[in-house]
């Protein structure tokens, strides 16, 4: 039983040391389920851009330093315009966009990537 948990521990150690760098921006692409369109939303660390009636707040945008092109994450806010209502604030990983979603009867928001 011991050595199982520090043969876990073993591989979990590379994961946990990786490096993470910051990114300047983000790719995060919007869906609006009435219409079935995808809108591409490119936002810099600390603007916002509209989606609808969402105003989309990119906080940070980090990713692997040693692969670019792996998987982000993003710390979005996520308001309703229309009744000035939260309804995301947290993080959103690229690769599980269902871990922490965006609650919202007409459209998702997800993370494609970060933009340096």
């Amino acid at each position: 039983m011991i050595r199982s948990l520090l043969v876990m521990l073993a591989l979990a150690a590379p994961a946990a040391a990786q490096e993470v760098a910051r990114a300047d921006g983000a790719l995060l692409r919007g869906l609006d389920k009435i219409s079935g369109r995808t809108t591409d939303l490119p936002v810099e660390v600390g603007q916002a851009v509209n989606y609808g009636r969402l105003q989309v707040r990119l906080g940070e945008c980090r990713y692997p330093a040693g692969d670019p092109s792996s998987d982000a994450y993003a710390q979005l806010t996520i308001t309703d315009t229309a009744q000035n209502v939260t309804l995301f604030s947290g993080w959103m990983i690229a690769s599980s966009p269902a871990l922490s979603a965006l609650d919202d009867r007409r459209y998702d928001v997800w993370v494609i990537s970060c933009q340096s």
